[in-house]
């Protein structure tokens, strides 16, 4: 009975073995798509080797579209248009995309598998999108799972970026993690510094990039990134400004008024941060001498959780009904968030319900 048993594992553990090879040969031979053409814009060709998906495939050509998830399809930020040459749309792409997206040919690139002549566009500023080295100058601890990195730039050695955008930092293989991978991050200095650039980072629980940098990273590492990425960014109007973030959130917004504040800039502005409790505020001090030198700005901290311990008796539970503290002209105010889509949701909800046009609120979403 035994030497069934084991007779039969081993025929099942041999074809498997077999199957597995012919996969592989299948790859080797009848999956080889050689050379094919990747058309930019109508303006640039690239000759590739075919077989990988279009976000890397324009990875390793040096062009780099935005990619939170690190191409594994989960963060829908990779679009580009597919004029021709694409493939049919995946299941896994329409969870992402608008109807009129669908309509107008838009794809996640990440999805895509470049196996033929390919046409696509994609935005001409992404063009200036590069990838960077850089060391770790310093490591900051804000909280207790909240550390704000500062990269010095050595190749290219300057950054040019606006005060709201992000970049992909690449964590390398480190402990029992074997791959490479990409993860975004608003960069929290002003844009006015050119040779380094700053990121708050805070911990996600088994996240590889954050794990990496709570408990691996160390000052003087080098590290690398490409970008910079996004629209989220402020708006050349003297509209009043409504700051909405918590968290890690926090980082474009303090990038905005680091450079407002070097600017002398007189524009009414106030930031709600919401936080649980006391021990989850940080950089409050530095906001603090933001209200005295910018003398129309506000900083409106406000716990959700606040303990009998910490002794608090400022502003507690949701930061949406405190708005009204700060907005004067719902026509003359723009607003500016930055945190998890139900965050995001949740406050244009009730921003729109309160008269403030949407078009003229500006955020910046991550899961």
């Amino acid at each position: 009975m035994i030497t069934t048993i084991l007779t039969t594992i081993a025929i099942v553990g041999g074809m498997a073995g077999f199957l597995a090879l012919l996969l592989v040969v299948a790859e080797m031979f009848f999956a080889n798509y050689g050379e094919v053409i990747i058309d930019i814009n109508g303006k640039r060709k690239l000759k590739v080797k075919g077989g990988s998906s279009l976000l890397s495939t324009l990875n390793e050509n040096k062009i780099y579209l935005a990619s939170a998830c690190g191409g594994r399809g989960s963060c829908g930020f990779c679009k580009c248009k597919v004029r021709s040459g694409g493939g049919p749309l995946l299941p896994t792409e329409k969870p992402f995309l608008s109807p009129d997206e669908i309509k107008d040919n838009v794809r996640l690139s990440c999805q895509v598998k470049v196996k033929e002549d390919i046409a696509i566009i994609i935005p001409e500023e992404i063009f200036n999108v590069r990838q960077f080295a850089g060391v770790v100058s310093k490591i900051e601890d804000h909280t207790y799972d909240i550390k704000e990195l500062t990269i010095q730039l050595t190749q290219p050695t300057e950054i040019n970026f606006k005060a709201g955008q992000y970049v992909q930092l690449q964590s390398p293989r480190y402990g029992k993690i074997k791959q490479k991978v990409s993860r975004a991050y608003s960069i929290s200095s002003s844009p006015d510094h050119t040779d380094y650039i700053q990121l708050i980072i805070r911990r996600v629980p088994d996240g590889i990039c954050t794990t990496w940098v709570h408990d691996f990273l160390k000052e003087g590492d080098e590290v690398s990134f490409t970008g910079p990425f996004g629209d989220f960014f402020i708006q050349d109007t003297r509209a009043d400004m409504l700051f909405v973030a918590g968290g890690s959130g926090k980082a474009p917004i303090k990038a905005m008024l680091e450079y407002l504040d070097a600017r002398n800039s007189t524009r009414r502005m106030g930031y709600f941060f919401g936080a649980r409790s006391r021990k989850d505020l940080y950089l409050d001090d530095l906001f603090a001498t933001w209200e005295k030198s910018m003398r129309n700005f506000a900083y409106y901290p406000v716990l959700s959780q606040p303990t009998e311990q910490c002794e608090w008796d400022g502003r507690c539970g949701y930061v949406m009904p405190y708005f009204d503290e700060f907005i004067q002209d719902v026509n003359n105010t723009e607003a500016y968030l930055c945190g998890s889509p139900g965050m995001i949701a949740a406050v244009v909800k009730y921003l729109v319900s309160k008269g403030i046009p949407k078009e003229k609120i500006y955020f910046d979403s991550f899961a």
